[in-house]
């Protein structure tokens, strides 16, 4: 058994180390055509960046996706009496998950044209959403679709349908609305990627983490990339198939097993993964609202944005949502051995660290109004205090 997983495991890296290199070649290609092709992302409006960067990113990522998938597939039929029994016994499961698995990859597919298109030729958000909406419902229809526990009114499949088709179109745009900073939406997707994998894999699933790990290693090489300063952005292209993929695959995949000391609470990960990507999502739909504009037009009101206005660094406020979505994630990965009790706990963490996000963004944004009705000579003869007073040789730094 031992030998088996040993196996299994190097499987898992060889998967993620051959996408990486993948994409990071496919990105390299991207970035010298992007002149040619006209992929650049020219600077204006509510955008960061003071020179073009090459845009195509999202298609080198979806490339490696498809081909790394190819590639698996037809290892698997035709090389698979050269595979190790361990690797091999799974071929069966393969085919019978090839046709969802597919089907996924299509639409997928058809939202990365859409992205593509609304790179080149900016679309209205009702298309957007319309398109969205309607390759989430074939999703749905397909039969992959959310099961609520199989109890009373949850398990009716209209119920699962829709729950599905609002996870798939909320994670899309959570994506979208992520790429706002370099390293971002890459980032937060890689980490997710990793964290939904391994709760998959912990439960005994293995063809939707392995597509899930083919992700995690397409994005480490567009990140390679796209690190600040970015030379190359995915666009709308790459975030609305990033998150049209990690919402279908986190429907498709099995968080439970029925067993022995096995909890059907495992169905709850999704949300721990994605607390981030959904609060940055809620948040900046509900400022936009407030202030009377649509939610679906691009502004600086981003939880990145914000908190660079709290006084981060870009950098750093990319690297502070890293942890966070790392934090609350990892507990995706024990709701499977849980309780209820266990499963609120956990719950209840996420919530609270979220909550000291938001509480220090409304605590920063007090004193500086509270700084601002003092008036100003008070505040200049304040900062001249301030700068007089020596420093304490013995107060230790942050302190």
């Amino acid at each position: 058994m031992q030998s088996d997983e040993a196996l299994l495991l190097l499987a898992g890296l060889s998967i993620v180390a051959t996408a990486m290199a993948l994409s990071t070649f496919l990105c390299a290609l991207v970035i010298r055509w992007s002149d040619a092709l006209g992929f650049l992302d020219k600077p204006g409006g509510h955008k960061g960046h003071a020179n073009p960067v090459p845009l195509g990113g999202g298609v080198a990522i979806w490339l490696t996706i498809l081909s790394l998938s190819f590639l698996g597939v037809l290892a698997l039929r035709l090389g698979r009496e050269f595979l190790p029994d361990s690797v091999a016994r799974y071929a069966d499961g393969v085919n019978q998950q090839r046709g969802a698995l597919s089907l996924i990859l299509f639409l997928a597919s058809l939202i990365m044209g859409m992205g593509l298109l609304d790179d080149r030729k900016a679309l209205s958000w009702q298309s957007r959403l319309g398109i969205q909406v309607g390759l989430a419902i074939v999703i749905a229809a397909a039969g992959i679709r959310v099961t609520l526990f199989g109890l009373g009114p949850l398990a009716h499949p209209l119920v699962g349908g829709l729950v599905t088709v609002v996870w798939i179109v909320g994670l899309t745009n959570a994506f979208n609305f992520l790429d706002n900073m370099d390293g971002l939406a890459a980032g937060v997707g890689l980490i997710a990627a990793l964290l939904f994998a391994a709760a998959q894999i912990a439960v005994g699933s293995l063809f939707v983490p392995a597509l899930l790990l083919g992700l995690v290693g397409a994005l480490a090489g567009f990140l390679v990339h796209n690190r600040p300063p970015a030379r190359l952005f995915m666009g709308d292209a790459g975030s609305n198939f990033i998150g049209f993929l990690l919402g279908s695959l986190t429907v498709a995949g099995t968080y439970y097993r029925y067993g022995p000391g096995e909890s059907r609470w495992g169905v709850l990960a999704p949300l721990l993964v994605m607390a981030v990507p959904l609060y940055d999502t809620t948040s900046v739909i509900l400022i936009r609202l407030k202030e009377g504009r649509s939610p679906f037009l691009p502004d600086r009101c981003h939880l990145s944005h914000r908190l660079v206005d709290r006084g981060l660094t870009r950098p750093q406020a990319v690297r502070t949502i890293y942890l966070v979505t790392l934090a609350s994630g990892l507990g995706a990965l024990l709701l499977h051995k849980l309780d209820g009790f266990g499963t609120i706990v956990v719950l209840g963490q996420t919530v609270c660290l979220l909550g000291v996000v938001a509480l220090l963004e409304v605590s920063r944004n007090r004193a500086v109004s509270d700084r601002a009705q003092v008036p100003v000579h008070d505040r200049e003869r304040a900062d001249v205090e301030a700068k007089n007073v020596s420093p304490d040789p013995h107060a230790r730094a942050g302190a």
